[in-house]
């Protein structure tokens, strides 16, 4: 028996239920029985079918509009409960889509499967990782492929002509430009005690020699201890403390290094430098607080910053020492994500660690999985 779709009625139906041609009724019975190749439940069509024996054309197109428009939310949205990406604190713009009103629009032009095609994430390797699930046989590799394709529905379907993608379980963090690739680096994570949150921000500049105000919580860990047993060593070290506030100086030794993103956040997390540079000869790059540290930050920065500063005023300006933030241009956003599967340039799949467990989290995609209507 089916049960409710979760997000079913997450909107009111329009005024107005539309009316359904048969070659709608047709296009929505194709786009319901090839629902699980874009790695989607597949829905009940009990009601709309016992609508259709009866020929009762009011049940046909109630029946019909609640299969599209959780067709629809899904294939926007996500088929999930909240609980499984209660984690995953970016907001997707796609929930303020009108479903219904486009639906109506879509059945008016006789476009139902272009429209609910065109509700997929437009990212390029979404396609791949969809053929590549259509593809799999292996029962594991093809839930994991669900999983990732499932998480790339929570994100918004268009991020923007320019953006910052982090890959936790990749290690890597890629700038994207008009839908390519085009500055690439490695990244160190948080440790699996203290993993990298999922969110996202807007990165409006850069700071170079950046102070590292330091987290009460590795004040506890570890600086503060330091400083009450060895302050000759902390101030060494350049740290610098009072008021109940713990501070690091810009230099060599600070341990954002000499840049770091300004990118405000609920979370304190930032994208930044470090002087920890062998780390990134790691395989498995679990090793920070939660910050993300960066191959080549000042490489990166520059490419941000673009007309607004060259690398040789960047050089100049770490050189001196001196704390000084860069706005860039243009803000743009950075999405901090975790997907385990991901397609490359050359349609590719790659399969990453599961570090933090979070595919396990999601649960066994085939059991969340929740057809519709009821």
């Amino acid at each position: 028996m089916g049960t409710n779709c979760p997000i079913a009625r997450a909107q009111p139906l329009a005024a107005a239920t539309p009316h359904w041609s048969s070659e709608s009724l047709a296009a929505l019975h194709h786009a319901a029985e090839t629902a699980p190749q874009q790695a989607l439940p597949a829905p009940d069509l009990a009601p709309l079918v016992a609508a259709e024996r009866l020929g009762d054309s009011a049940a046909i197109d109630h029946a019909a509009t609640d299969l599209a428009l959780c067709l629809a939310r899904q294939t926007a949205l996500g088929w999930s409960p909240a609980s499984a990406h209660a984690a995953w604190h970016i907001a997707d713009t796609d929930a303020r889509i009108d479903f219904a009103g486009e639906l109506a629009s879509a059945l008016g032009a006789g476009a139902l499967e272009a429209w609910l095609s065109g509700l997929q994430p437009r990212q390029p390797g979404f396609a791949a990782l969809l053929a590549a699930h259509a593809a799999e046989a292996d029962p594991a590799r093809k839930a994991t492929l669900a999983r990732n394709i499932e998480r790339w529905r929570w994100l918004p379907r268009d991020p923007g002509r320019e953006y910052l993608l982090v890959n936790a379980a990749a290690f890597r963090v890629d700038l994207w430009r008009d839908g390519k690739v085009v500055d690439s680096h490695r990244v160190i994570v948080g440790k699996v005690k203290s993993p990298t949150p999922v969110f996202s921000a807007t990165v409006r500049g850069v700071t170079l020699n950046p102070w590292w105000d330091i987290p009460a919580n590795i004040v506890a860990e570890s600086v503060g201890a330091m400083v009450r047993r060895h302050p000759a060593l902390a101030r060494k070290r350049g740290y610098v403390w009072g008021g109940g506030r713990y501070r690091q100086r810009p230099g060599p030794g600070n341990s954002l290094g000499v840049v770091k993103l300004i990118m405000p956040n609920s979370f304190n997390v930032y994208l930044h430098d470090t002087p920890s540079k062998s780390l990134f000869d790691q395989p498995v790059r679990t090793f920070s607080h939660g910050c993300v540290r960066v191959e080549d930050p000042l490489g990166l920065a520059a490419t941000l910053l673009g007309d607004q500063a060259s690398r040789a005023d960047i050089d100049r300006i770490v050189a001196a020492g001196r704390t000084t933030d860069l706005k860039l241009a243009r803000s743009l956003p950075i999405f901090i994500a975790y997907f385990t599967a991901e397609a490359g340039a050359d349609g590719a799949i790659a399969f990453h660690p599961d570090v933090y467990n979070r595919d396990r989290a999601m649960g066994d995609a085939d059991d969340l999985r929740k057809p519709c209507p009821a």
